[in-house]
């Protein structure tokens, strides 16, 4: 199976994808990607930040764009190239996020379609926003 193809993408097509952020999430990215920041781990440091509670990594939420790249829009086969990245709010234990990206642009000569790339929480709060360049997946030859 294979996503899209480049010749199947357009400008202004979205996917979304949601998820509702646990404690268990954060502690399982804490110990994947070694950021053992107390800003995540620890709630009595926390606390006393101006968040007032732990708050998960911004690459966790980041993650869910990757979800929708790889799975959804182009989907399974496509190579994320580069991303940038702003993050607008913190995303707390129990947010449910939902994902976007919208295809902004498609480069056939150059085999590249950048996407707009958004996170919202459940109170519709932007939390993330960015742009990503994806080379979609290509067309499988018939004996493959």
């Amino acid at each position: 199976m294979i996503g899209k193809t480049i010749s199947e993408l357009e400008v202004g097509q979205k996917s979304q994808f949601s998820k509702t952020v646990s404690e268990s999430d954060i502690y399982l990215f804490a110990g994947i990607s070694g950021d053992m920041n107390p800003a995540h781990l620890n709630e009595a440091y926390a606390a006393k930040t101006h968040f007032k509670t732990r708050i998960a990594h911004g690459m966790l939420a980041a993650g869910f764009i990757s979800t929708i790249l790889g799975c959804q829009l182009p989907g399974p086969g496509t190579i994320y190239l580069s991303q940038d990245l702003k993050f607008l709010a913190p995303v707390r234990m129990g947010d449910t996020i939902t994902a976007q990206a919208e295809v902004t642009g498609i480069d056939h000569a150059k085999h590249q379609v950048t996407l707009s790339t958004i996170c919202w929480n459940q109170d519709d709060k932007k939390v993330i926003k960015g742009t990503a360049v994806v080379s979609p997946p290509k067309a499988l030859k018939q004996s493959e």
